[in-house]
This record gives C-alpha cells, sequence and structure tokens, in this order.
C-alpha cells in the first residue's frame, strides 16, 4: 500500500499545481470570480512546498489564510467593475459602437439618414436636430434595434 506522505513529499509541488490548475478550470468555466483566488493561493503554496520543503499540514494552513486573505482583499480593494460581468452581450458589435465617431453617407432626411462607422454603414436616426449633411462627423449616443442614435460631433 502507497504512502500518502511520502507521496506528498515527493511530489508536493505537482500536487499543488495540479490543484490550482483544476480551481482556475472550474473558474473558466464558471466565470463567478470566486475560485481566481484560490487558485492563485495554490500556486503559492506550491512554491512553498516544493522549493522550502512545507509539510502537508503547514500547507493546508497556508492555503487556508492565503485564500480567505487574497478573496477578502481583492472584494474589499478592486474596482467593482473589475469583478462584475457586464450586462451586455460581448458578442453584441452594435452595442460597442455607443461612443464611436463617423461620418454621413447620404444626407439626413426627416431625422432618418445612413452612417459609416467603424468600417460598415449603418442606418441612424438623430437624437437632436432636423438633417445633417453628407461628410459630416458624427457620435454614436445609442442604438435602437438595427438603427444607430447619433448626433452632430
Amino acid at each position: 500500500m502507497p504512502d500518502p506522505a511520502g507521496f506528498y513529499a515527493a511530489h508536493a509541488l505537482w500536487i499543488w499545481i495540479a490543484l490550482g490548475a483544476a480551481l482556475l478550470a472550474v473558474e473558466v468555466a464558471s466565470g463567478s470570480g470566486w475560485l481566481l483566488w484560490p487558485a492563485a493561493s495554490a500556486v503559492i503554496v506550491a512554491v512553498l512546498a516544493g522549493f522550502a520543503g512545507l509539510g502537508p499540514l503547514p500547507a493546508v494552513l497556508i492555503f487556508a489564510v492565503l485564500t480567505i486573505l487574497s478573496t477578502v482583499l481583492a472584494r474589499r480593494y478592486l474596482p467593482r467593475r473589475l469583478l462584475q460581468h457586464p450586462g451586455r452581450d460581448i458578442n453584441d458589435t452594435t452595442a460597442r459602437l455607443i461612443g464611436h465617431y463617423g461620418r454621413v453617407v447620404a444626407a439626413f432626411r426627416g431625422r432618418a439618414g445612413r452612417v459609416f462607422i467603424d468600417g460598415k454603414e449603418w442606418a441612424a436616426e438623430l437624437d437632436e436636430g432636423e438633417a445633417l449633411e453628407a461628410g459630416e462627423r458624427v457620435e454614436v449616443t445609442g442604438v435602437a434595434g438595427a438603427h444607430l442614435r447619433v448626433r452632430a460631433a
């Protein structure tokens, strides 16, 4: 029967790296943000166990303390926008156009026209004003279905 203590002593570095990799894989699959800190803690413990000869009990205690500290500190000091998922779909290219600038392709009439923004031509509606001439610069202020909402820049 294999000796667990002997196995740990011979492979401590790889055991902790495997744990860190497993935690990171689950984090990537779930995207929760909570398992990133234990994964990083496992890598730190791997280095300590592999190169400083840290035993199993101290390694587990250090892992627990590092996990708690890193999670609490990250939640406390990292900006909220880094920890929260945006409400939009990352594949929604139209939502990413907000704030971009472009040019009027054909003159606007009755608040409707066409603009060239980010390498594509789009149907657009004016936020304010009644008309824009071809070639004028516009800024995207919003998206309404397949139409961009724009204003003169």
